[in-house]
């Protein structure tokens, strides 16, 4: 499905949002408190004519004082007759964000059960520009359809087929290095993180752009992760489907920077190591010591913790080139959920200015972001006694960030290096949320890197 919205029409019935206790309410006559409604989050209230048809509807918002804890409450329209609609907005709602949440709660993911979406469709709210919109919409479908589907569907190759369609439908470069060619282009670790697994790993790696600042994006492309050799308890493998989120925001920021023109000023690569972390007499081993491409050598403490080898290759090819800007996107550990629960993703920058642009366009856009610390004193952690660095540090403590400051030894030489430990799923519905695959953290980067890059 592509989101869009309906074009302009006579026939267009109003769709009034309103605050709880709004005059509006009152405006309407006495049919909406007949019919017991209050403007509560997510309330409607269809308005018949004078012949017993549709003149309109009324969707409630909520209590105007705690609109900050409500996101794309206007995706409840979706609830709404099949009809077009016309939105009309009060005071203080942000139409940016409400226009989004027409497009966001349309989507259905509909591959193996149910139908695609068939409800109401919105004209643009005014005042909003649709291109942008349309286009986040389009960049966050892409990602949710990407983690939504299962490893039989999404392995490697899958993912590489979709990396290919959206390079072609966008006019990217892309190249891939797979298999045993990963040994003979130095991308070590990727290959032995893969390597025990049906469908050869793989580095995609895909250019946009001929000027301007160099923006580079990594993204961790699990897709599927047993825990290899450290094999996972069958109740954690259930989500795992999902490891490949990191790649999957990359490739949904791509399509919003292609749409909204963002590419045609700077030069964008995005680089996403692809394996399935698979057990077989092939699998790597708990005790190896790998080298990576940088020369470090990495002592293998834990199999499950694979996401981070696999990156260290990637970011040290990314910052091979100096980009102004390297962003990692990873469902890596699951520290990061315990710290900040599903929905408030850390992410980890030593350049204020860059951290505070993303802080705030990640709250402005609904994106939200929380900074968490390079902790210099955790350095010791990631140093075993027979290797440069340990992949999974004894203790259990500070994990999310241990695993931050193993990636950053890798990305030396970028000019700025921000990582970013996503969950890529939505756990319990929410209007614009539905169950299942979530981008995090690509609206936000798209929202702060006029200020970043400008």
């Amino acid at each position: 499905m592509i989101p869009d919205f309906a074009p302009p029409s006579a026939d267009a019935l109003p769709l009034w949002a309103v605050w709880t206790g709004d005059p509006l309410v009152d405006q309407a006559g006495p049919w909406p408190a007949a019919s017991g409604f209050s403007g509560k989050r997510g309330e409607i209230c269809l308005l018949p004519d004078a012949s017993g048809g549709l003149a309109g509807a009324l969707l409630g918002l909520g209590d105007r004082a705690q609109a900050s804890r409500h996101r794309f409450v206007l995706a409840h329209a979706t609830a709404l007759p099949a009809r077009v609609w016309r939105p009309i907005l009060p005071e203080g709602l942000d139409r940016d964000e409400a226009a989004l949440a027409l497009l966001l709660g349309q989507y259905r993911f509909a591959r193996y059960k149910g139908k695609a979406y068939d409800g109401p469709q919105f004209t643009c709210p005014d005042g909003v520009d649709a291109a942008p919109i349309r286009a986040q919409a389009a960049g966050e479908f892409l990602t949710r359809d990407l983690i939504n589907t299962p490893a039989n569907d999404m392995g490697p190759d899958d993912l590489e087929a979709a990396a290919r369609a959206l390079a072609k439908e966008i006019g990217a470069a892309i190249a891939v290095t797979a298999g045993p060619d990963l040994l003979d282009a130095n991308l070590p670790m990727i290959h032995a993180v893969g390597r025990a697994a049906e469908q050869a790993p793989r580095l995609i790696d895909i250019r946009l752009g001929t000027g301007g600042p160099r923006l580079t994006l990594v993204g961790k492309g699990v897709c599927f992760d047993t825990g290899g050799l450290d094999i996972k308890p069958a109740a954690s493998m259930l989500l795992m489907k999902k490891d490949m989120g990191g790649a999957a925001t990359a490739l949904g920021l791509l399509k919003m920077l292609a749409l909204t023109g963002a590419a045609d000023r700077m030069r964008i690569r995005v680089l996403l190591p692809v394996v399935e972390n698979s057990v077989s007499a092939a699998s790597f081993r708990p005790g190896d010591v790998l080298t990576s491409r940088k020369g470090l050598t990495v002592e293998v403490n834990n199999t499950d913790a694979e996401g981070r080898l696999i990156l260290a290759d990637a970011l040290t090819l990314g910052a091979e080139e100096s980009p102004d800007l390297m962003v990692s996107l990873a469902t890596l550990t699951g520290a990061a959920r315990v710290a900040l629960g599903p929905d408030l993703p850390p992410f980890y920058c030593d350049n204020d200015a860059t951290a505070d642009a993303l802080s705030r366009a990640g709250m402005a856009v609904r994106d939200p972001l929380w900074r968490m610390p390079f902790w210099d004193g955790y350095e010791p952690q990631i140093e075993p006694s027979i290797a440069d660095l340990d992949n999974a540090p004894s203790g259990g403590m500070a994990g999310s960030i241990t695993a931050a400051l193993f990636l950053r030894r890798f990305a030396e030489g970028s000019g700025r290096y921000v990582h970013m430990d996503i969950y890529g799923w939505q756990p319990t519905a929410a209007p614009g949320l539905p169950k299942g695959g979530a981008g995090q953290g690509a609206r936000a980067i798209l929202a702060a890197l006029p200020r970043i890059l400008p």
